[in-house]
């Protein structure tokens, strides 16, 4: 099937990831057709497509069975992209579609969801010649709008379809070759984007304890920290590692007042707990239920639970007397810091690995054959984990033993 052919689309979900997304599909040669149970999201989109001159591309739609008119064509099956929380959300809508679907028509999942609600739908749908497809999206917002990171996965007669519209909309490495790629068969679309957020919560947590290191302990300014993250991203092992690229700006940023953001920030994260994001909670229990020793990716997520509860680590600390970090005392302050980016580049990697690990025990049982060179290009720009100098050494890992079992094991990575 042609690219050209897919001409209209649908949107269901129009938050901040569907909306960006809408705009990039329709910049890339789209129609789009966005419905939204939430009023204040149809409000909110009108508002955004009227503000950036969109309205003869994006077009709002008052249900589930207009926009599936509406998308009709002769040329391709409908193909409706969901932008949804995960769970409960996502079966309601394939409910609320499916009188007004007919056979051949694919929903593409763009949403977190847990790989087995992804398996069951599109097990569901086949019975009458659908399909669904997982798709993880990865690079927040910003990303959705300038082009994501993508790994769909499913049906290989509806991957072949989609693949060119994928194409044409992901993030590009710098060789201009779009980051995305058929996973696999089933949920591994989703599956890799859950342990690719694993993967990220264990890296955020390894920079925030970094950052507090030199902040805290060798007491650098927010500018000083700027500024050795900032040197950090330029060595051959961390270059174009993104988290640590922002991890500049934000140590940097200020209000109108010329007041460090950053200081004011509250020290709470809630996702995990309110069951808002389910990705880290799901990659914790596959490393558990899988025995893949993932003890950067586990604790960074029992890190993040922790986080949550602000008010009892307040009280905790208050009545166990608990002092505030006094500063660290080191022969050479440019020698300890030079360690402690050994250190960081050891502990990225070993997100890296320990997710990898994860994936590949996965892929042994439901034998999905996921091409580990392929999943790590997809993840090599518009990706928030997508970090040059390690993702270098994987790919010569992997090259020289595509099914490598145990990444640990190999003496590149020893080196």
């Amino acid at each position: 099937m042609s690219e050209r052919q897919i001409a209209k689309i649908g949107m269901v979900g129009m938050g901040s990831m569907g909306s960006m997304m809408s705009l990039l599909f329709a910049e890339k040669g789209c129609k789009v057709y966005y419905y939204d149970i939430s009023e204040y999201n149809m409000k909110a989109a009108e508002k955004m497509v009227k503000n950036v001159n969109e309205e003869t591309r994006v077009f709002r739609q008052h249900s589930y069975q207009q926009l599936c008119e509406e998308i009709y064509s002769e040329n391709h099956p409908r193909i409706i992209i969901f932008s949804i929380p995960h769970g409960n959300p996502g079966d309601e809508c394939v409910k609320a579609l499916r009188p007004y679907m007919t056979k051949g028509d694919i929903i593409l999942d763009c949403s977190n969801e847990f790989y087995g609600n992804t398996e069951r739908r599109q097990a569901d749908l086949a019975k009458d010649g659908m399909f669904y497809v997982g798709c993880g999206v990865s690079g927040g917002y910003q990303s959705a709008r300038a082009g994501p990171s993508m790994s769909p996965g499913g049906d290989p007669q509806a991957l072949e379809i989609i693949m060119p519209l994928l194409r044409r909309v992901a993030a590009k490495d710098h060789d201009g070759i779009p980051c995305t790629c058929p996973i696999g068969p089933g949920g591994s679309g989703h599956y890799v984007k859950m342990i690719h957020n694993g993967i990220e919560q264990g890296m955020m947590s390894v920079i925030s304890e970094v950052w507090y290191i030199l902040t805290k302990g060798l007491q650098l300014s927010y500018e000083e920290a700027a500024g050795v993250f900032e040197q950090w991203n330029q060595t051959k092992e961390l270059y174009n590692t993104f988290l640590i690229y922002i991890a500049v700006d934000i140590n940097r940023i200020k209000d109108e007042e010329g007041r460090y953001v950053l200081g004011r920030v509250q020290d709470k994260v809630v996702q995990d707990v309110d069951n808002t994001e389910g990705t880290g909670t799901w990659s914790c229990e596959e490393a558990v239920r899988l025995h893949v020793p993932a003890a950067n990716i586990v604790s960074a997520h029992l890190f993040r639970c922790t986080s949550a509860e602000l008010d009892q680590r307040a009280a905790d600390a208050e009545a166990s007397g608990r002092r505030q970090s006094s500063a660290m005392k080191v022969p050479s302050r440019d020698e300890f810091i030079e360690d402690l980016r050994k250190a960081t580049y050891f502990c990225l990697l070993l997100c890296f690995t320990q997710g990898l690990q994860i994936i590949r025990e996965m892929d042994q049982q439901r034998e999905w054959h996921i091409n580990y060179q392929d999943l790590l290009h997809v993840w090599s720009a518009g990706s928030i984990i997508q970090a040059g100098g390690i993702m270098d050494l994987l790919h010569k890992v992997y090259s020289e033993s595509p099914s490598k079992n145990n990444l640990l094991s190999n003496s590149q990575l020893e080196k």
